[in-house]
């Protein structure tokens, strides 16, 4: 679980499969209203408090993007009142914790797949692989001393689409970063078909 804070009063966390699934959250559940996801909130908002010192108290807006290659991202907005602060304090009454997090919950579905690259050796490792069951597409970035490269509505079959996925895995690591930030903060290297331009310039 990762996260960090994007201003005084939001927080961003990614959770990859592997952490829901060491929760008992399986994929195809994790938009689904439930007692391990609403467990799981609380453990995100105490570690955020813990590291960030991020004080979820009265309302919050979330904001929940599932990224089929990734797993989920968690924008967390607080309406900043003075709560939390005082959890393990005397006279703290666990069952008042459900009023703590009044929450306006958005659920999005993304089919962006985002993975970040050390070196643009990796990416070009990436790429000679991935040609053959993807011929065309992507948008290649640098962002934050970082190649990133992304991919909108790949429509693969099943098989071919793990594939395309264990191949940008072994040479990059998955990316909550959205395409809207990149665009913003980034550098655009190929704005389209980053595939078919790479490997006519490098094969």
């Amino acid at each position: 679980m990762k996260m960090e804070r994007l201003s005084q009063d939001k927080i961003r966390i990614f959770l990859t499969f592997d952490d829901l699934s060491e929760r008992g959250i399986p994929k195809d559940d994790m938009l689904q209203e439930s007692m391990k996801l609403r467990a799981l909130f609380m453990e995100m908002m105490d570690q955020a408090y813990a590291e960030l010192g991020f004080d979820p108290s009265g309302p919050l807006a979330v904001e929940v993007f599932s990224l089929p290659a990734q797993g989920m991202v968690v924008i967390v907005t607080s309406g900043k009142l003075s709560f939390h602060h005082n959890r393990h304090e005397e006279g703290y009454d666990e069952a008042e914790a459900d009023e703590v997090y009044e929450m306006e919950v958005m659920l999005e579905q993304s089919d962006l797949i985002s993975y970040a690259f050390r070196d643009f050796e990796d990416v070009l490792g990436a790429i000679q692989l991935i040609e053959p069951i993807l011929s065309s597409g992507g948008s290649l970035y640098k962002y934050r001393e970082k190649w990133m490269l992304q991919f909108e509505e790949v429509n693969l079959e099943e098989d071919k689409y793990s594939t395309l996925i264990a191949i940008l895995s072994e040479y990059g690591e998955a990316t909550s970063v959205t395409q809207a930030v990149v665009q913003e903060y980034g550098t655009t290297v190929i704005s389209d078909q980053a595939i078919e331009v790479l490997i006519q310039h490098f094969k």
